[in-house]
This record gives C-alpha cells, structure tokens and sequence, in this order.
C-alpha cells in the first residue's frame, strides 16, 4: 500500500498537465486562473466580415456571453448594443465556472462580493455601409463591488453605531440608466473583456 501511495503522488504532477492540456485542447473554462497579461487584441476588435453576415455576428456575441453564464437583458440589432443582467463574480473555490481568468481578480471575488455587468456595442467598420466594410466590435465588462452599511451577521458595537448610512451620495456616474445604490463600480476587468473577445473569435472560425 505504501508503493501505490507513493506512486499516486508521483503521478499527481502528470495528472495535472493532463487537465491543462485538455482545458487548451477542448477550450474549456480556467481550472487555474494564471495572472498573465491577457492583452492581446484592441477593444473595440476589428471582425473583417461582409455586410451580410451581422446577423451571425450578433448570435455569435449572445452565445459567448451564454457560454459565461450570463443572461440578455436587452439586445438591440439595428443600435448594435447588447447588454446582460449582471452575474456574480467567481472566486477560487468556483474554478470550473468561467469568470475572470486573472489569478487576482478570482482572489477578489473570493474575498468579497463582486459582480460582472457586460455591454457590448456593435458599430459597421464603414458607416458608408460598404459590402467589406467589417464590423467594430467592443466588450465592456464593469466589476462592481456590492456596497454594504456593516458586515454581514456582525454585531459588535450594534448598540452604539447606526448600520444604515445618513446620506446617500452617489460619486461616480457611469450610466443612469443602470445605476444601482447597492453596488460600487470599481473600473473595468481587462482580462475578462481579452478573454470574452478571444471566445469570440474562436466562435467566429468554427
């Protein structure tokens, strides 16, 4: 028993790369995050496609953004603009969900209660309206940080702090139309707006 031990542990470096060889091969979602700059490509990226193929366009950005888990709320094919319901950001301890694949941004979401809200805004190359004109496609991904007067089952100093606040302020205004009192937004995710746009493409060879 103590050979067959040590031979399992011996294996478990192989049985390892064997998973990260088959997330590549089968394109999978991130076992591990790595915290590698993701910056490969522009944003909005350039999609050399015709005219006549919007309407794959269009299906093909709803499918990603299913792929990652979130849902459409609006989706507007003659303004181009697609925007899902925000979905709360994985963690560590949720690898096998597909979220950020920065190692910081999982440590984040881990640690506190953090959420992805996704727009993307599809504009013609050449606004002439040109047969091989292509299309300017932009993923914008917003982190916001949900915004609470205490910890959550906290008690200490209950009887002397209020837990609600006295005036709301709002600081940063990033679009009236989505504003929500309870969330805090803290800046845009690069690498999961690399990783949305690479999925993209992917989907767009097949």
């Amino acid at each position: 028993m103590r050979i067959i031990r040590l031979i399992a542990v011996a294996m478990l470096p192989a049985v390892a790369l064997g998973c990260q060889n088959l997330n590549a091969s089968v394109d999978l979602p991130p076992i591990l995050p790595v915290g590698a700059n993701p910056v490969q490509d522009q944003n909005p990226v350039y999609i050399p496609l015709p005219k006549k193929e919007y309407g794959r366009v269009i299906e093909t950005t709803l499918q990603v953004l299913h792929d990652h888990g979130f849902e459409i709320a609006e989706s507007n094919r003659y303004s181009g603009n697609v925007e899902a319901i925000p979905r709360t950001a994985p963690g560590l301890l949720l690898f096998f969900r597909p979220g950020s694949p920065d190692l910081y941004e999982r440590v984040l979401a881990t640690n506190q209660s953090l959420r992805h809200r996704v727009s993307v805004v599809i504009q013609p190359a050449d606004p002439q309206g040109a047969e091989h004109g292509g299309y300017f496609v932009e993923f914008i991904v917003r982190k916001e940080l949900e915004d609470v007067g205490r910890p959550s089952r906290s008690s200490v100093g209950g009887a002397v702090f209020r837990a609600d606040n006295t005036v709301e302020r709002q600081t940063e205004v990033i679009d009236a139309g989505v504003f929500d009192v309870a969330w805090i937004y803290r800046g845009r995710d690069a690498c999961f707006e690399q990783e949305l746009i690479r999925r993209f493409k992917q989907a767009l060879c097949r």
